[in-house]
């Protein structure tokens, strides 16, 4: 009966006229105020006209193929592809084809979209058809040769705008960011652009995540109309968790990675900061933000971090991090592992789970309250950094038809039109304008919230452990601030169906024992499912 109800709210939700008036809310009877819209469509942005290029190609692919690629490719990891691609199973070419035609179907049809994606690289199926035509010249195949991927509108892709989701962006043209240069040498295929909160969700204050201008509302296929998304990296979990792509790179600031990793049943890596690049990429905070890999699983996650390293000279924290031994990380044993677990969730029963797990594959656990404390003064540091980290970045890679130079020139651009270009207003941009936190402050601000977040966790140090395991994205301050990494993995799902997430949680550059971690629990804890179609 609940699928009933749910495939219901799916089909029925996007049917409402788009206002402005509050009293004419979409959603409106929503609980939760951020999932009442104003909102779900795109103003702006039509992801049928980007699909335009493949017609043909998509209308030739027989339901009788399509759906033999289907049994193929839903839901495997990067290795199985790989080896269906070695088998003669199916192409590169037709690997890409079958996602620009399960896209076509869901995300072209208004009535079953998830808005999880703003654009679609002309050029994705030529680039599969390369692929192809090299592989037997290789002598070794890189894991992610052919692979296609999405990348969060917020990371800059050559062939393709980088927008933030927003409006005065949506003719930017920049070149590859770093991240994405290195994808690209192991032979990667860039899909699209994913859909994000706008702005990386400092932008509008309390409002909807998932939502922007160029992308319209995401919505998260386990409840549509009826869970969040998540975000800032709201489109990039949705289009894994929908199988969109083989894997796509989000962004975090402070849980936009772990937020709608945990709320969408997938893998997300926040790394320690300077691990990889950010070059390229629109930012909020130079001291906190990150990309990260999204993906079904954390042999795929690790695949595409792999990737992504590497030192970047324009990126003043990058530094040489440690690869990840995928096979290693395949068979390590847990025992004797020091792990800590939080005492404020002992009555959570999916986190007991996750206790009980990992307490039998023969970790050490030990019971961890924090030190905690209120954060004070995040958000003028998110402030201050955006105000001076923005301007540099639109100075740096905007092109001549982008006017902007500023967050003021923003704010005014938006004004000539909020219904359509801010429906949900703009006052985090315009508290930004108002903080007035000195330089001098500023620095003493990034100092002592630095302490604030070690100290956070020091009691788990102290008592030994290496890894901690937080619920859902609810340490992801703390973390931001200590530079901890974190690797989100599906735990289950709540009664009503909403998905839940743990989040493993390490000091700086300890990604490898968190992966190993992680995919011991996931290999005792395959709980991961698809959504219903």
């Amino acid at each position: 009966m609940r699928g009933l109800v749910i495939l219901l709210i799916f089909l029925s939700g996007f049917s409402y006229s788009q206002s402005q008036d509050s009293t004419k809310l979409i959603n409106a009877d929503n609980p939760n105020p951020r999932m009442r819209f104003h909102t779900v469509k795109s103003y702006y942005n039509d992801i049928n006209k980007w699909l335009t290029p493949f017609e043909r190609e998509i209308a030739a692919l027989s339901k009788e193929r399509y759906a033999i690629l289907e049994s193929l490719i839903l839901e495997k990891d990067i290795p199985t592809l790989q080896a269906s691609v070695a088998a003669k199973q199916f192409t590169y070419e037709e690997l890409t084809l079958f996602y620009l035609r399960r896209i076509k179907e869901r995300e072209g049809n208004p009535e079953t979209a998830l808005n999880a994606l703003i654009s679609i690289k002309p050029d994705c199926l030529r680039e599969a058809h390369l692929c192809d035509s090299l592989r037997p010249t290789l002598e070794e195949v890189p894991l992610l040769f052919g692979m296609p991927i999405l990348v969060k509108d917020n990371i800059n892709t050559t062939g393709l705008p980088t927008t933030a989701g927003a409006e005065v962006l949506r003719n930017h043209r920049p070149t590859n960011a770093f991240i994405i240069t290195q994808l690209k040498k192991d032979g990667a295929i860039i899909l699209g652009k994913a859909n994000l909160s706008e702005w990386a969700y400092f932008f509008c204050g309390f409002c909807p995540l998932g939502y922007s201008a160029l992308g319209g509302q995401t919505i998260n296929p386990y409840g549509p109309m009826e869970f969040e998304s998540g975000g800032s990296s709201s489109g990039s979990a949705v289009a894994v968790a929908a199988n969109y792509a083989v894997a796509a790179i989000g962004t975090e600031t402070s849980g936009s990675i772990l937020s709608p990793s945990n709320l969408n049943s997938v893998v997300g890596l926040k790394p320690t900061v300077g691990n990889l690049s950010r070059s390229g990429i629109i930012p909020i905070s130079e001291m906190l933000d990150t990309p990260g890999p999204m993906t079904k699983n954390t042999i795929d996650n690790a695949i595409l971090y792999n990737a992504m390293l590497g030192i970047d000279g324009n990126d003043a924290r990058s530094s040489l991090a440690q690869t990840i031994d995928i096979e290693g990380m395949k068979n390590a044993d847990l025992t004797g592992v020091k792990i800590a677990f939080f005492e404020s969730y002992k009555n959570d029963t999916l986190y007991q789970t996750a206790k009980k797990i990992l307490s039998e594959l023969g970790a050490e656990l030990i019971s961890f309250t924090p030190n905690s404390g209120p954060l004070t003064g995040f958000i003028s540091l998110l402030n201050i950094d955006m105000k001076y980290s923005l301007p540099v970045y639109l100075n740096k890679f905007a092109d001549e038809k982008v006017k902007v130079r500023s967050i003021q020139d923003i704010v005014e651009y938006n004004k000539l039109d909020l219904e359509k270009r801010a429906p949900y207003g703009q006052n985090q941009f315009e508290l930004i304008l108002s903080d007035t936190t000195s330089d001098e402050a500023f620095k003493t601000l990034q100092n002592d919230l630095k302490e604030r977040g070690l100290n956070y966790f020091k009691p788990a140090w102290d008592a030994g452990a290496i890894v901690m395991v937080g619920l859902n994205n609810f340490q992801a301050a703390q973390a931001a601030v200590a530079h901890a990494p974190c690797l989100a993995v599906p735990l289950g799902y709540k009664p009503d169906g909403q998905p839940a997430g743990l989040t493993f949680i390490g000091p700086s550059n300890s990604e490898s024992i968190l992966y190993i971690v992680a995919h011991a629990f996931e290999k005792a804890h395959p709980v991961r499912k698809m959504p219903q179609e």
